[in-house]
């Protein structure tokens, strides 16, 4: 399968920006999309972000304008810049990939990956 190695986390002052990174390496040739999920403690995973491989993008309603998804193919690495950070998006940024050859939207509301990096945390603080 594949490996996922996320970093770039970090704590910034809301209105700030990050970037985060995810390498992926092993068996990537079966991975169809990628993307970002994020969690806070007590609650449910949410999707951020995903790319695949059709093109589709899609990002979730509290981070759409603020954030971007871009993937560098040749170094195997994805990318989330975040924009205009809120204390609310303080969370455990997780990278992710999935093998269905399904649109963007579909990773986005169910989270449905096969592949999880460790994870990178992100404070944002007033």
């Amino acid at each position: 399968g594949a490996q996922l190695v996320e970093s770039g986390g970090g704590s910034v002052q809301a209105g700030g920006s990050l970037r985060l990174s995810c390498v992926a390496s092993g068996s990537i040739s079966s991975v169809f999309c990628m993307g970002w999920v994020r969690q806070v403690p007590g609650k449910e995973r949410e999707g951020v972000a995903v790319t695949c491989n059709d093109g589709s993008i899609s990002y979730g309603d509290d981070v759409a304008g603020r954030f971007n998804i871009s993937k560098d193919n040749d170094k195997n690495t994805l990318y989330l810049q975040m924009n205009s950070l809120k204390p609310e998006d303080t969370a455990m940024y997780y990278c992710a990939a999935g093998e269905s050859r399904l649109r963007a939207l579909y990773y986005i509301r169910s989270r449905n990956f096969n592949y999880w990096g460790q994870g990178t945390q992100v404070t944002v603080s007033s």
